[in-house]
């Protein structure tokens, strides 16, 4: 601890000059301790304490997360000018701006020694969904279904990335969830009693959402079962359809053969289409989900529904449609209408009130009901008059979880360890040791002698497997005393990285023959495993967390405003235009600065009327996406002008320049701003309208605490005001509530503090080409480098980063390349 005659000194040697201005030009620690000595520790050393705080022993480097925090409390207090007291002497701007930067910078550099790995990859164990990933690689089959992850705790990330081995702690609930995981698999899959196929026939008693119950017993006497609606909508009227007489669902898990004869009605209806918010010129859809009676409510969405099967539903007259799904024991068909109204309660409403008019029945004439709208209106709907269900369906010579866990030839007593210890060698995704075949071998044999039966043993054995850290961790067998990863660790690394799943036979092929860990042959692999469609498994992990997609809906835009984001599926558009347009530049190792400045895109028909480009004329929903030119129109070419980036980089009500400029520092420059003062409220955006938002940033400027951040941050958002919450372009602001002035002109200009000016968000995107691509391409190395090691990269490995950088650049700078040399560089291959 500092003697009280220290502090005393260092205050009177700042009151008589001694410790001055000079100081400051000093460095950072010399500064620090000379202004807290000339305008803090009158109050704040260890006689004194206001406030219980004592600053005496402050100083930089910071030692540990306590002056982490006390740095954290200086900075608010001298951005809000809160400290020195009014009374006391005041530090000029300089002074007060030089002490923040000296602060941040020390506090910056304090976190990246505490968080600091040593330059080594945390043990790891799999993410949620690398685990479900892995599960379906190892069974063969799909294990969506069965909601293994649904109970998991929320992944933590660390930079918005999920594969971070600091991030994925193993807490005892999540332990206890892996068992409970691994027994619905083996039990459900594995353990379900030997079943023949059967058949269920239902042509009558469709009990529809009990809103709807009065009108179809009126009208069709529950023979018909119908779908008003899409599932996504708030109101919930007939955006399911069960069978009543079928709740019990399936009795084992298994493929089952759907026979639905249903019919489109009312796609040629006369009513206006704004009310029901699609497309009438698109043929229906008729969709199979899961449905679990003792899961919630049959009629609204479940946690566990992944899309089953789905097919066009004929206009003319009934057709039976054909599908083959798989269902968990338990589990019954629930048939939904992906792309039907948006919500059937408003819709019946508005043609009550637009087309009463036209009904005979003059008791209802005033107040249309739904039973007079079936008798006599056109409601736009999908009718399903039967459904056959039969199954299970044999599988021959075994199931496909069966072949995977015992062999093609199922399980055999006298086989049993043996084939328990080979799919180990699968789990584990290497050869299985001594170590590893005690626990199995000791766990069949234990449950053999308490009596169960052999395969009921083996199966509990199985158990064990899919809960041992040999399967959940993405263990090493390197040495510890060695740097570089063996071949059968870096084929476990490399396969996650690029795939987020197990590494397949060729990759352990490589592995067991010694020669992954050679250039030429590493270099090989990379290029198989790109080129293959696995490599998905990159592109949706990897932007789900450099541009932050995982958080793409978190804040959604108004039903009220925004109706096509819900009766669209706009999200899930906006996602995949991303995925394809990184996938392109993958395959094709385009320039990454594509990705800032670009003359094409992918969308599908939505996107194309978000974007309001030609194609929205000619493209259908079944053409999916296409690859369109975007000509002269260049304010969409690149990441900022993708919906998903301007979606997840605003709010949902409005838009705002500084949480854009926030994101496009932090995900595209790599340059995180620091925090705001923790007691300084947020800067809403312009809802009211009674100013513009570059009118009220201007008075946030005019303080220069507030300006020291905000002239690097607001000029990277003004430029993208031009696309309104969710993407779409425009001229103006919202008119302001309640009055009659004009729509406010949104002014897209700007300047960077070094000086570049633009006009317009193509400008902008220039200006970033032409002058901060370096910056752009070193944070996609680094992310990468993070992404696929598992760990943050820090100062050591800036030799690695500038020598990827470096071969890139000579390379034309592809994506490919620059994903090849992170896959080929130490860091990656390095524990």
């Amino acid at each position: 601890m500092r003697a009280p005659w220290i502090s005393r000194l260092i205050r009177l040697g700042a009151a008589l000059g001694l410790i001055n201005s000079a100081a400051a030009a000093g460095s950072p620690p010399e500064l620090v301790r000379s202004f807290l000595g000339k305008y803090c520790l009158d109050c704040h050393d260890d006689d004194v304490r206001k406030g219980d705080r004592s600053f005496a022993e402050f100083a930089l480097p910071l030692p540990g997360e306590s002056a982490l925090i006390e740095a954290r409390e200086i900075i608010d207090q001298l951005t809000l000018k809160e400290m020195p007291p009014k009374k006391s002497a005041q530090p000029g701007d300089d002074e007060r701006l030089a002490m923040i930067r000296a602060l941040r910078d020390g506090t910056e550099t304090a976190r990246g020694k505490l968080q600091s790995t040593g330059g080594r990859t945390v043990m790891r164990r799999l993410s949620s969904r690398e685990y479900e990933n892995t599960l379906a690689v190892l069974f063969g089959r799909r294990v969506d279904t069965l909601g293994l992850t649904a109970g998991f705790p929320k992944e933590k990330t660390t930079a918005h990335l999920d594969t971070i081995g600091g991030s994925l702690v193993t807490s005892g609930f999540l332990v206890d969830q892996y068992f409970q995981s691994a027994s619905r698999l083996v039990e459900l899959r594995l353990g379900k009693p030997p079943t023949g196929p059967k058949v269920w026939r239902f042509n009558g008693n469709f009990v529809q959402y009990e809103e709807l119950q009065g009108s179809h017993r009126a009208v069709f006497k529950f023979r018909y079962l119908c779908l008003y609606e899409q599932p996504n909508s708030d109101t919930r009227q007939g955006g399911y359809g069960h069978i009543e007489d079928f709740k019990q669902g399936v009795p084992v898990s298994g493929l089952y053969d759907l026979e639905v004869e249903a019919q489109a009605m009312h796609r040629d209806t006369h009513y206006d289409p704004s009310i029901f918010g699609i497309d009438f010129s698109e043929p229906f859809v008729l969709g199979v989900v899961p449905g679990d009676v003792t899961a919630g409510h049959i009629h609204y969405p479940q946690p566990i529904e992944p899309l089953l099967a789905s097919a066009t539903v004929p206009d003319d007259k009934p057709e039976t449609l054909r599908f083959r799904v798989w269902l968990e024991a338990g589990q019954t068909p629930r048939f939904i209408f992906p792309n039907g109204p948006y919500e059937s309660r408003a819709a019946v409403l508005q043609v009550n009130k637009k087309y009463q008019h036209e009904f005979k029945d003059k008791t209802t004439r005033l107040d249309v009901s739904r039973t007079t709208l079936l008798r006599e209106g056109k409601l736009p709907h999908l009718r399903i008059s039967s459904i056959t269900i039969h199954g299970p369906v044999p599988e021959e010579p075994v199931g496909a979880e069966e072949a995977a866990v015992f062999g093609r030839d199922g399980f055999r007593e006298d086989r049993a360890l043996a084939q328990l210890e080979s799919f180990a060698a699968k789990a584990y995704r290497r050869p299985i040791t001594d170590e590893d075949r005690t626990p199995i071998r000791a766990l069949y044999k234990k449950r053999m002698a308490e009596g169960l039966a052999p395969r009921q043993a083996a199966l509990d054995t199985l158990k064990l497997i899919l809960c041992s850290p040999g399967f959940l961790y993405l263990s090493e067998i390197t040495d510890e005393s060695e740097k570089r990863l063996r071949p059968y660790d870096l084929a476990s690394r490399l396969s996650y990285a690029l795939w987020a799943a197990p590494p397949d036979g060729a990759l352990l092929d490589s592995a067991k023959a010694g020669k992954l860990t050679e250039d030429a042959e590493l270099r090989k692999q990379i290029q198989r495993m790109v080129a293959d469609d696995r490599i998905n498994g990159l592109v949706n992990g990897f932007l789900d967390g450099w541009l932050n997609l995982r958080d793409l809906g978190s804040q959604p835009p108004p039903r009220e405003v925004v109706r096509s984001y819900y009766a669209e599926d706009l999200p899930t558009s906006m996602k995949t235009e991303a995925r394809l347009f990184f996938r392109d530049l993958l395959e094709h190792d385009g320039p990454a600065v594509r990705f800032i400045q670009s003359d094409s895109t992918f969308v599908d028909k939505k996107l194309a009327t978000l974007y309001d480009l030609p194609e929205k004329k000619e493209l259908r929903l079944a053409d999916g996406f296409r690859k369109v030119s975007l000509g002269t129109d260049r304010h969409r070419g690149g990441l900022l002008g993708m919906a998903a980036v301007l979606t997840v980089s605003a709010n949902g009500v409005e838009t705002s320049p500084v949480t854009r400029g926030v994101w496009v520092s932090e995900n595209l420059l790599g340059i995180p701003p620091p925090p705001p003062p923790d007691v300084v409220p947020a800067l809403d955006p312009d809802v009211q309208g009674a100013t513009t938002i570059r009118e009220r940033l201007a008075k946030h400027r005019a303080d220069v605490t507030c300006a020291e951040c905000h002239r690097k941050i607001d000029p990277l958002g003004f430029s993208l005001e031009n696309f309104d919450p969710v993407g779409r372009w425009r001229k103006n602001y919202p008119s302001p509530k309640g009055g009659k002035a004009p729509a406010p002109e949104i002014d897209p200009s700007g300047e960077f503090p070094s000086g570049e000016k633009y006009a317009n968000v193509d400008e902008f995107k220039k200006v970033i080409a032409q002058t901060r691509v370096d910056w752009f391409s070193r944070h996609l190395i680094r992310q990468l480098l993070a992404y696929t090691s598992g760990r943050t990269m820090e100062v050591q490995d800036d030799p690695v980063i500038d020598r990827i950088q470096q071969r890139a650049n000579a390379k034309g700078l592809g994506l490919r390349t620059i994903l090849e040399e992170c896959l080929l560089s130490e860091v990656f291959r390095s524990r």
